[in-house]
């Protein structure tokens, strides 16, 4: 009997990046929505800008956990494509829809209180109602929200990325076209301003819903009907729950500790944020790629056990890491040479200027351990498993990250370097973490998830 490759062959390579690819695209696009918000909105005034900016702050701090557990829909959807299973399929999305209305309803609490939280957090008292009225008006928007991640997430499952990279592009023109009207009161409309702005997301965000299951109607229609009496069952919710919820938490501990670096950057100056904006900005756009690429793993890895195929699961979770550590590697590369030239295009003032310059080469560092976290993260979830990710990125960032930013930040007086110098810890921390996990993980026997029957060691193995 031949003996599998280790190493990805050549069409594993093709494949991951063919599916990669789109999926980056939409990603840079969906991000691409709130750069342009801020931007025609930045032209009414400072305030509306840091308005703007602090409330779509305040709305993904509040979503993320939520989009974290709706991902649990991934290794389910991934493997039951990979067996040909459509009712796994349709009971995974219908039970992703059910979770989605379900979390709606906390999340759209805790946002109509955002006026007295970001005031109990001593934010401007000007930009508070700005950014308040921002997100109130967003409200509507959380289910769409929610429920296009969870048809993302199976289009992207099934290979068909086309539908999701048009929604993206017309998603951005009517963004446009939205905020125009709205923000500045054309075509007979009233100028809304920062408002305007808000309904146009959430005017946006609908028609990315409605468009998405048009276009996609062929594989989605299918998922969605007949509604099955199971999919409202609590036992295989609660189950799904248990693998989305250390997603959730992960995320949401990464974004907490960017969010408070960044509060802390603030008591170093205004132009030490400034700095600080630019290059957190361009790690966060080539950060894009990788993010993509663990899409793409967690797509492969999950199909390949869902059709018995556990050395081609290896093979991918391999090829994933590869393509994504060495993308970031020549990121890395560039950023580390001509950093004053990203930084010119961004500002010409020269004390920002020369903060930033030093900044840009740190972000060239972290982004290389942040391309291996969120790769292994992907692969991981691949085979649905989420807990020791979440455990990780605990002990990672708030014990190892956060700690190393105070001491070096504040303690030896380095400022926005040492503040950075954490971060670049935190991830090395959780990046080698997690590619030891990988290595263990998939080390074992890889075996479908199931949540409609509880195996008897179950959530423990399959839920991470």
């Amino acid at each position: 009997m031949t003996t599998p490759p280790a190493l990805p062959t050549r069409d594993e390579l093709r494949e991951l990046l063919s599916l990669a690819a789109p999926v980056v695209a939409v990603q840079v696009g969906i991000m691409l929505m709130g750069v342009v918000d801020s931007i025609m909105v930045g032209a009414i005034s400072a305030a509306a800008l840091a308005g703007t900016a602090l409330g779509n702050v305040w709305f993904f701090a509040v979503a993320v956990f939520g989009m974290g557990i709706l991902m649990a829909i991934d290794p389910l959807v991934t493997q039951g494509v990979g067996a040909r299973d459509a009712l796994a399929i349709r009971r995974a999305v219908q039970r992703g829809l059910v979770l989605a209305l379900l979390l709606s309803i906390p999340v759209s609490i805790l946002l109509l209180a955002t006026g007295p939280v970001l005031a109990a957090l001593d934010q401007p008292p000007e930009v508070v109602p700005i950014a308040a009225g921002y997100v109130l008006r967003e409200v509507p928007s959380v289910f769409p929200f929610y429920a296009f991640i969870i048809f993302r997430q199976t289009l992207q499952a099934m290979g068909r990325i086309a539908p999701i990279v048009w929604v993206a592009v017309v998603a951005n023109l009517a963004n446009v076209a939205l905020n125009a009207v709205l923000i500045y009161g054309l075509l007979g409309f009233p100028a809304l301003g920062v408002n305007g702005s808000a309904w146009a997301t959430t005017i946006a965000r609908w028609l990315m819903l409605l468009l998405l299951l048009y276009l996609a109607w062929r594989e989605l229609g299918p998922t969605i009907r007949p509604w099955l009496r199971e999919s409202a069952a609590f036992g295989p919710i609660g189950r799904m729950v248990a693998i989305g919820a250390p997603i959730g938490a992960h995320m949401q501990l990464e974004f907490g500790v960017f969010g408070v670096v960044g509060i802390l950057m603030g008591r170093l100056g205004t132009t030490a944020v400034a700095a600080h904006q630019i290059a957190i900005n361009l790690a966060s756009l080539t950060f894009m790629v990788p993010l993509g690429v663990g899409a793409a793993g967690t797509v492969l890895v999950g199909r390949a056990v869902g059709e018995g195929r556990p050395d081609r699961a290896r093979r991918s979770a391999r090829a994933a890491l590869l393509v994504g550590v060495a993308f970031m590697a020549c990121t890395a590369a560039v950023f580390l040479l001509v950093p004053r030239l990203f930084a010119a295009a961004y500002t010409r003032d020269a004390d920002v200027l020369a903060i930033a310059a030093v900044l840009i080469p740190l972000a060239g560092v972290f982004q290389v351990f942040d391309g291996l976290q969120v790769v292994s993260a992907g692969v991981l979830r691949g085979v649905a498993d989420t807990r020791y990710p979440m455990i990780i990125g605990l002990v990672g960032f708030w014990l190892v990250g956060l700690p190393i930013s105070l001491w070096l930040g504040f303690g030896l007086g380095q400022g926005p370097t040492g503040l950075w110098w954490g971060l670049v810890g935190g991830l090395a921390a959780v990046s080698l973490a997690l590619l030891a996990r990988v290595r263990a993980r998939f080390g074992q026997d890889l075996t479908r998830v199931v949540v409609d029957v509880p195996h008897q060691q179950g959530l423990g193995e399959h839920a991470g």
